[in-house]
Parts: C-alpha cells; sequence; structure tokens
C-alpha cells in the first residue's frame, strides 16, 4: 500500500480554471500496484538510450591548470597535456584577440554516454587593454543562445534534432594572489554572470597554506557580494534528506573553490595510490576534502547537480536572453492566443465576426451604390444644362430670323405701294388696254 495525493474538484466548474487554492487534496490507499511508480526507472531507461550532453566554458589567463583540472575533473585526458604549449608569455607576441577553440569528446562511465564540450578561452588576460578583451567570449555565449532560438523558432522543427549548444557552466580560474580580485576578474564576471552559471575557482591553491586560502576566500566573497555578481548557488529542496542538505550547505560554503589538479598517480607509505602532486614537504592528494576543495566542485558540477545547472540554463537564462532578444526586435506577447478553448465561446466569436463582417460589406455596398447616383445625377444635371443651353441658342437664332423676314416684308410691301401711286404718260395709258395681258399672279406672303 502507498499514499497518493488525488485532488478533487467540483464538477459544477470543470470549465473553470482550477487553482491549488480551490482544489482540496485528499490522502487515498491504493488497494494495488497501479504502476507509475516505474515512472523513473523509464525516465531512467530513456535517459539512458538518448545519453546526455553537457557544454563546459573555462576561462583564466595563461597557466592557472584549466587544461590539466578538466582532465581531473572527468578522469580523462581529453587534453593532451604533451603537446601544450609553454605557459610563459612571449612578450613579442602580445596581441588582445582571444581565440575560442571548442573540443568535443564522447565519455562513458558505467554503460551512461556523455558528450562532453569544451570551450577554452585562449589568450584571456595576455593583453595590455583589458577594457574590451572579454567581448570575443561575450559574443560566443549570445551566439551560441541566437542558435538555439533561430533552431526553436522555425515552423518545421523536432525537438529531438535541436542541438544544444548553450553555456550550462563556466569555471572562472582566479590567479592564487592572496589578495582580492583584480579589475579583470571584477569587469569579466561582472558581464557574464546574468547570461551563464558562473564558478569562481581558486587555481593552483597549493601555493597558499589553510589561512591565507581563508582569507584568500573571504577578500573574494566580499568583492563579488559589493560588485553584485551571482555566482552559482545550488537550491536546496524541503523535500531533500537531512544529508543531502548538509552536503548543499557544505559545498555553498567552499565557494570560491581552491583546488589543485593532476592525473599523476602517487604511491604513498601505506602502498595506497592517489591522484596529487609530491613537493619536498609533502604530499597534496587531490580527492582528499582535507587538502583541497576538488571533491567539493565536481560534486556540485558534475555528480549532483549537472541536470540543475542545465535547467537553469534553459529555464531561467536563456529566458531572459530570449524575452530581452524579442523586446528589442518589437515582437510583444500576444496573451489571448493563450486563452482556453471554449466551442461556444468560440461559435459566439466567430457569429459577431461574421456579423461585423457583413455590416462592413453593408456599409460599403452602400457607398458604391450612392456613389454611383451622385454620378449619374451629375451626368443628367449635366446633359440637362447642354440641352437648355442648345434650345436657347436655337431659339435666339430663330427669332433673329423671323425679325430678319419681317422687315424685308415691310421693305417689299413699302416699295410696291410706291410704284402702285407713280402717275402713268397718256400714250402710255392709250396702249395699256392693248399691251394688257393676263398676269399671273404669285403665291407667297408677297402677293398684293
Amino acid at each position: 500500500m502507498s499514499d497518493v495525493l488525488i485532488p478533487v474538484v467540483p464538477l459544477a466548474d470543470t470549465t473553470a480554471a482550477s487553482t491549488p487554492a480551490d482544489s482540496k487534496v485528499v490522502r487515498r490507499k491504493l488497494n494495488s500496484y497501479v504502476g507509475f511508480a516505474n515512472l523513473p526507472k523509464q525516465w531512467h531507461r530513456k535517459s539512458i538510450r538518448r545519453g546526455f550532453n553537457f557544454n563546459l566554458m573555462v576561462v583564466g589567463e595563461r597557466g592557472l591548470g584549466k587544461s590539466t583540472l578538466v582532465n581531473t575533473l572527468f578522469n580523462q585526458d581529453i587534453y593532451d597535456l604533451s603537446n601544450t604549449p609553454s605557459n610563459y608569455i612571449n612578450l613579442e607576441n602580445i596581441s588582445d584577440d582571444i581565440k575560442i577553440e571548442t573540443l568535443n569528446t564522447e565519455i562513458m562511465e558505467n554503460n551512461v554516454k556523455l558528450n562532453l564540450s569544451v570551450i577554452d578561452c585562449v589568450g584571456f588576460g595576455d593583453g595590455i587593454d583589458h577594457t574590451t578583451a572579454f567581448k570575443p567570449i561575450v559574443d560566443e555565449i549570445d551566439s551560441r543562445f541566437d542558435s538555439y532560438l533561430e533552431m526553436e523558432t522555425k515552423i518545421n522543427r523536432n525537438s529531438l534534432n535541436i542541438k544544444d549548444d548553450r553555456i550550462h557552466a563556466l569555471l572562472y580560474f582566479i590567479e592564487p594572489t592572496g589578495h582580492c580580485l583584480k579589475p579583470l576578474d571584477i569587469m569579466f564576471m561582472k558581464t557574464v554572470h546574468e547570461k551563464v552559471n558562473l564558478i569562481p575557482i581558486i587555481a593552483k591553491s597549493d601555493i597558499l597554506n589553510e589561512l591565507e586560502i581563508e582569507d584568500f576566500k573571504f577578500k573574494v566573497n566580499n568583492d563579488l557580494k559589493n560588485q553584485g555578481i551571482k555566482v552559482f548557488n545550488p537550491t536546496i529542496y524541503e523535500n531533500d534528506d537531512e544529508e543531502a542538505k548538509t552536503i548543499n550547505k557544505e559545498i555553498v560554503s567552499k565557494i570560491p573553490f581552491a583546488v589543485v589538479g593532476s592525473n599523476q598517480l602517487i604511491k604513498l607509505n601505506d602502498g595506497r595510490l592517489v591522484r596529487g602532486r609530491e613537493y619536498p614537504w609533502g604530499i597534496i592528494e587531490v580527492d582528499n576534502e582535507s587538502h583541497n576543495d576538488f571533491v567539493k566542485l565536481r560534486q556540485l558540477l558534475i555528480r549532483n547537480f549537472m541536470e540543475e545547472l542545465k535547467d537553469l540554463t534553459s529555464k531561467v537564462l536563456y529566458e531572459n536572453y530570449r524575452y530581452n532578444k524579442l523586446i528589442k526586435m518589437g515582437i510583444t506577447q500576444d496573451d489571448s492566443v493563450f486563452k482556453e478553448f471554449d466551442p461556444i465561446l468560440k461559435q459566439e466569436e466567430e457569429k459577431k465576426l461574421h456579423e461585423a463582417k457583413l455590416l462592413n460589406l453593408e456599409n460599403q455596398m452602400k457607398q458604391i451604390f450612392q456613389q454611383k447616383v451622385s454620378r449619374e445625377e451629375k451626368k443628367l444635371q449635366e446633359t440637362e444644362a447642354d440641352l437648355f443651353s442648345k434650345h436657347k441658342e436655337m431659339r435666339d437664332k430663330l427669332l433673329k430670323q423671323i425679325k430678319m423676314l419681317e422687315e424685308k416684308k415691310k421693305e417689299l410691301e413699302s416699295n410696291k405701294i410706291d410704284s402702285n401711286q407713280g402717275i402713268a404718260s397718256p400714250s402710255m395709258q392709250q396702249q395699256a388696254p392693248q399691251q394688257q395681258q393676263p398676269t399671273k399672279t404669285r403665291k407667297g406672303f408677297l402677293r398684293g
């Protein structure tokens, strides 16, 4: 029998979104084995089949043992130290350029596959002007975020084919000066602490004694606090057992980690073989917690919190970068896209949209009809005015002709009267009866 927490939601309000305050949690006992207790095993089989990937960036000045520490962390010769160039700086070849080199390797441990990518920043701190010396590192971090954002926002995408190249953790190597952080350290960490999981490390701590290490850690922590630099702190959950909580608190208390790296095997007086470094005054064991903090660093980075580093990168650091990137591009969030789907509300919205569309079309048709009527009326008015003008012109012309004809008629009538009133001669009067001939009458308005 096992206890199961089952939320009970009232049936009367099935459409409303339930909240923890609205639901009641009751404890039920199963009468038989259901099987969901195998979910961790299913996840384990899936993880074994797909494998894991982890992207680690190491940043530090030349000669602080970055390659050696990476080999020590994974107990593999990831870096070929035999071909590593000398750590001494040639002053004639000093350059402000930083080269980003990525080393990909596959590591197997108890049938668990880890695809490890180590991003090394060669040339960091070698130049004279450090104001913009670390810009290539910041650009590399941003470009990996941009690449992941581009793959994630494609229309056709497959989550299994999206390669995660984002930086999951950044180990920053601090020179063991015993004083405080240098300006270069502060400038760099202030620039990247909100982009990556920053883990500060005091490199080659074997050159300091225990009191010097404690004093140096105190100074470094004060500088980090005063500058507002965030470092990765593992989360302590309430459901963790007391042993896990104790281990987590011990890990946090060791930040920054004072470490020593070495894969060299040294035989002790009791016959045991240990990894460490041998000095005339004694032997420093890498895996001995009383000698350095390497074990705590490995617990933080690999054994206990590797998945938390990846989750924090994905859910916090990347989301913040993505939000700021999209805001700068002018893309804003439309919360209406994420409303719960309700068929009745959806139908009502579609009906309202359809009615609004019909009303809009009706208004458009009315406007078009009114425009056509106005055009026809204007044409008729223009035609009427033209006809009226032509009619007036013809009427004036006819009146003018009538007036001219009337004047001509009067003139002809006056000429006829004058001719009839003239005095005739005697000879013409005697010959007039003989020469009289019948005259033909003329028709027309000139007739006497």
